[in-house]
């Protein structure tokens, strides 16, 4: 089973559209869709009831009771999910759901080895501010943690469930997946995606969210990899 953790907050305009397209992306497969709701103030939560109610539904929902920001949204989805595989998204429409099988199966393609596979956006459609301080937090956190990974705050992503969990978690860790998987001895698998204009609404995140106050994790997660620089494969010996 593939399991979707969509991470929102006062995205009720968004959502049904959105749930739409992952349904028709993951047609004929096995797979569940876990919404977390941060704390959300508008008809976010009269949206996933209505939809959960429908026969045949795949949809979850987990609800905070206050807003705890996108990183715990996702650890929750994580810790709630039933698949063996995890695939991740924002709740705004701007990641297509259409990549996340491609994902999925590139992943899986790839073997245990593999820890991750990330989508890297060619087009961004946010304002030019949000980009410039996106693109100065990615330059400075490759110079730094050599991940490979040239946009790790994309929301798409596919990973396995059982590495997902045992990441070490902090607020903004959804940002550097791909650095603490290979900290993991794994592998990193990129797919470049299109980006999307939001349909509705405005972001939840601000410039400080999305790109400086990600500089000062960085050092914490520089720290993390420099403290493990050795991954042994562990084999059980028979008796």
């Amino acid at each position: 089973m593939i399991s979707v953790v969509i991470p929102c907050k006062n995205e009720a305009e968004n959502l049904g559209l959105l749930l739409d397209e992952v349904d028709a992306a993951f047609a004929g497969r096995d797979y569940e869709v876990i919404v977390v709701d941060d704390g959300s103030t508008d008809r976010t939560a009269d949206v996933l009831s209505a939809r959960m109610a429908r026969e045949g539904s795949k949809l979850r929902c987990i609800r905070h009771d206050r807003s705890a920001g996108q990183s715990a949204a996702v650890r929750s989805g994580v810790f709630a999910a039933r698949g063996d595989i995890i695939c991740t998204m924002d709740g705004d429409g701007q990641n297509d759901p259409a990549y996340l099988p491609q994902l999925a199966d590139a992943l899986l393609a790839a073997g245990p080895g593999a820890g991750v596979a990330a989508g890297q956006r060619l087009k961004r459609t946010d304002t030019w501010l949000k980009q410039r301080a996106s693109r100065f937090a990615n330059n400075l956190r490759q110079s730094v943690l050599k991940d490979g990974t040239r946009d790790s705050g994309c929301g798409l992503k596919a990973v396995p469930a059982e590495l997902f969990r045992s990441l070490p978690y902090f607020d903004g860790w959804h940002r550097y997946i791909p650095a603490l998987a290979v900290r993991e001895g794994r592998t990193v698998i990129h797919l470049d995606v299109t980006d999307r204009q939001r349909r509705h609404g405005q972001s939840n995140y601000g410039i400080l969210d999305r790109g400086l106050r990600g500089v000062l994790d960085l050092f914490g997660v520089w720290w993390l990899r420099k403290r493990r620089k050795v991954v042994p494969t562990a084999t059980e010996i028979g008796r």
